[in-house]
């Protein structure tokens, strides 16, 4: 037998090899650390290999381990799934196990006999240890998959658009193990008329499947249809209970602007988030103190250019020094934007109400315009970040009247709310700021939020202070 077909007919034995491949890596990562600091260490009189209460320690971690992980589901089939998630569930799984063993060393009031050093060195290299394993296994069943080895073998219902994307994907997936045996049409009896999907066989209509499946090797179905025939979506699937077989719905979803799309269980209720904002959680909390770290170092430094600044306004026209202006952030909040005043008082009044861009129109001021045109009219909003009204890096807010305008004219525009607005942002570092396509900037300005994480962050801030400051389209 290959062991191709061995590792597919025995996937529940190599689960549990994974498992007993855990516990030792994780008992001999902490047995390894105690070994390592040894000699730096003054660990307790032993006999043996280790004191006794670090063989307890041992003992509650593989006894933990074996009761916690499976909780993080690190042992179901990562087959498709990115290395981000299987890694992540490892991280959770090894860290709810020391948490465990901490609780356990405190309550049993064993902590004098633990070196703090020591249970940092095993839960570093148990976390890297659990990693690397995951890595090499990975790797070597993509071998084997990319050779034509640990197969599932699938077929498709639905020929349309949705079926044809799928199997582009899988085909380009070689390391999934996962091969097309065929398609089915999805319009009974007239399959022949049916687009067909390159490179892949036509098996027939959906009345074929169920029959097909019973008299071959397929280990999945995976309905492709549009959500749109869900009366025969349903009718296929009560079908397919008849035969052993793993039945997927791919749903139609991919025509759809989607942002941060993922797939959640609320109470029992799995949802499709298709349109949600990444700042939750953790995500929310690491915005939260870069905006406000980063807005109290950067207003330090920038305190006497700001003061130099006012003196200069005062001098060049009569008015305040900070202009004020409601715009639209976060969930559609309405906030007041401060600004270094760079058009004479009233100008609204001036141009027969608000008008979107133009600003040379709007006559600057000589100081005004130097300010508009290098961005230092922006610095008192880091004032907007400490408060919590915007973030330093997002999409530019606009003012109520043109978020309605706005909203209806360009696709997707109200999307852009679903973070705060920033100072800065994606868009105008690659250069569509002033009076540039609106709707070339919520195109960037989407990209950010879906692909948002701190290192983007950072970037953005970076190549504004290089090229970012001083730009042809500002005005």
């Amino acid at each position: 037998m290959k062991f191709g077909g061995y590792a597919k007919e025995h996937a529940s034995i190599l689960a549990l090899l994974i498992r007993v491949q855990d516990w030792l890596l994780l008992l001999l990562s902490g047995y390894l650390s105690f070994l390592v600091l040894e000699d730096y260490k003054d660990f307790p009189a032993y006999t043996g290999m280790m004191p006794e209460k670090y063989y307890l320690g041992l003992i509650v971690a593989f006894l933990l381990s074996a009761w916690l992980f499976p909780l993080f589901y690190p042992y179901r089939t990562w087959r498709g799934e990115s290395l981000f998630d299987e890694i992540r569930s490892l991280i959770s799984g090894w860290s709810a196990v020391f948490l465990g063993l901490l609780a356990f060393i405190v309550f049993t009031k064993y902590g004098d006999f633990y070196s703090r050093t020591w249970l940092l060195f095993w839960y570093a290299s148990g976390l890297i240890a659990l990693i690397v394993s995951r890595i090499i296994l990975r790797s070597f069943l993509g071998y084997l998959r990319r050779r034509g080895l640990n197969q599932r073998h699938i077929v498709l219902v639905g020929s349309g658009e949705l079926g044809q994307r799928v199997a582009s994907k899988i085909k380009d997936a070689a390391w999934t193990g996962l091969s097309i045996a065929g398609f089915f049409s999805d319009i009974p009896g007239q399959h022949h008329h049916c687009p067909a999907i390159a490179g892949i066989p036509d098996l027939g209509g959906i009345a074929d499947v169920v029959d097909y499946v019973e008299k071959h090797d397929i280990d999945q179905v995976w309905i492709t249809m549009s959500l749109k025939h869900i009366d025969k979506i349903r009718k296929l699937i009560d079908e397919l209970h008849t035969v052993a077989v793993d039945v997927r719905l791919i749903p139609d979803i991919f025509s759809l602007r989607l942002l941060n799309h993922s797939v959640s269980e609320i109470d029992g209720i799995p949802v499709i988030n298709m349109s949600v904002t990444p700042m939750v959680g953790a995500n929310k909390l690491a915005k939260w103190l870069e905006d406000k770290l980063l807005a109290m170092c950067i207003l330090l430094l920038i305190s006497p250019l700001m003061l130099v600044i006012a003196i200069m306004i005062k001098l060049d026209s009569p008015g305040p020094v900070i202009y004020r202006q409601e715009r639209v952030s976060w969930n559609g909040r309405r906030f007041k934007i401060l600004k270094f005043r760079s058009m004479p008082v009233n100008v609204d009044e001036k141009t027969g109400g608000p008008v979107w861009g133009h600003a040379q129109q709007k006559q600057p001021t000589t100081v005004g315009r130097f300010l508009r045109k290098t961005s230092l009219d922006e610095l008192p909003q880091f004032f907007n970040v400490l408060k919590g009204d915007m973030s330093i890096v997002g999409p530019r807010p606009e003012r109520p009247v043109f978020v309605e305008k706005f909203k209806s004219d360009i696709p997707s525009y109200m999307q852009k709310h679903l973070v705060k607005a920033g100072i800065t942002g994606w868009a105008q570092i690659n250069g569509w700021r002033g009076d540039t396509s609106l709707v070339k900037r919520i195109e960037y300005d989407l990209w950010y939020i879906e692909n948002w994480s701190l290192w983007l962050d950072l970037k953005i801030i970076f190549w504004t202070l290089v090229r970012g400051v001083v730009n042809k389209n500002a005005c």
